[in-house]
């Protein structure tokens, strides 16, 4: 269900900007913007964001530190908790095997629904100095409020996600009032290696789809960006995965020459939260 939200930029108290902040037209699939119900119809509601250079968080509540036992499925993992085994819902179905490992330290996040089978959900693994969200939703949400922050594209006069072009189906589409258009893949980047983020941890065909249907969009004239969320911070460089998956890094150069824009963002990690924060430099 879509939600039509107007957001007002406003400038921050660090920064002042020499002319007033466009506005921007946002579709949310969400379920309440503030005590608005939304389950049904399109609503207009009026919400601002703040314009820094560290954007808006995806925050969590109830966060609890435990260790990792094991993972006997894609989907759930057992953790040692206050001197207890629990179960808890793995928030992201890639390997994460260098993550996941006996004895890790992870946080969970504790469900206050009586409904779900899994009371505590999986979001953030420390690998040895480095905490490592692993929240497979988070990037685009991060990716979603830094880019209504003016930090992609400044004057953004739309921005929507998950919308469909021929048989595609991209995670956000945006517009400027100028005319320009375009369409941005998020991809959200959990794997280090001794300082330089990695991506895929897995081979992903449907990455590699997503980069030549990127390759086809630009062709017909879209501007078109795949955007690498490292979910960590303090990397020297991103790079494709060719040890992994050589078909995606050549797609990814090929997505390159093809004028498709190559990005990579750090963020800032805690237990409880994740923001979006600098560039890191691309290695092709």
């Amino acid at each position: 269900m879509l939600i039509a939200v107007r957001v007002h930029p406003f400038p921050s108290r660090t920064r002042k900007l020499s002319s007033p902040a466009p506005k921007i037209l946002v579709w949310r699939r969400t379920g309440k913007i503030g005590n608005a119900d939304t389950e049904n119809g399109l609503r207009m509601k009026s919400v601002f964001c703040s314009l820094e250079e560290e954007w808006e968080s995806v925050h969590y509540s109830g966060v609890r530190r435990g260790v990792f036992v094991d993972r006997p499925n894609r989907f759930i993992a057992h953790a040692e908790l206050d001197g207890q085994r629990v179960v808890c819902h793995v928030k992201n179905t890639g390997r994460c095997r260098e993550l996941l490992t006996p004895g890790a330290v992870i946080y969970l996040q504790e469900s206050d629904n009586p409904n779900r089978k899994t009371r505590y959900d999986l979001i953030a693994v420390e690998k040895g100095g480095l905490l490592i969200n692993m929240d497979a939703q988070a990037p685009n949400q991060v990716f979603r409020e830094w880019a209504e922050g003016g930090g992609f594209l400044p004057g953004l006069s739309l921005l929507r996600p998950e919308t469909t072009w021929g048989n595609s189906r991209f995670d956000f589409y945006w517009e400027l009032s100028t005319g320009r258009r375009g369409f941005v893949e998020v991809k959200g980047v959990t794997l280090e290696e001794n300082g330089y983020a990695r991506f895929p941890d897995a081979p992903t065909e449907r990455g590699v789809k997503h980069l030549e249907e990127l390759i086809a969009c630009r062709a017909e004239g879209y501007e078109t960006a795949v955007c690498f969320v490292l979910q960590m911070s303090g990397m020297r460089e991103f790079a494709p995965n060719d040890d992994t998956h050589p078909a995606f890094g050549a797609a990814l150069r090929r997505a390159a020459a093809a004028d498709v824009q190559i990005l990579a963002r750090e963020c800032m990690v805690t237990p409880d939260s994740m923001t979006i924060a600098g560039a890191v430099p691309v290695r092709l």
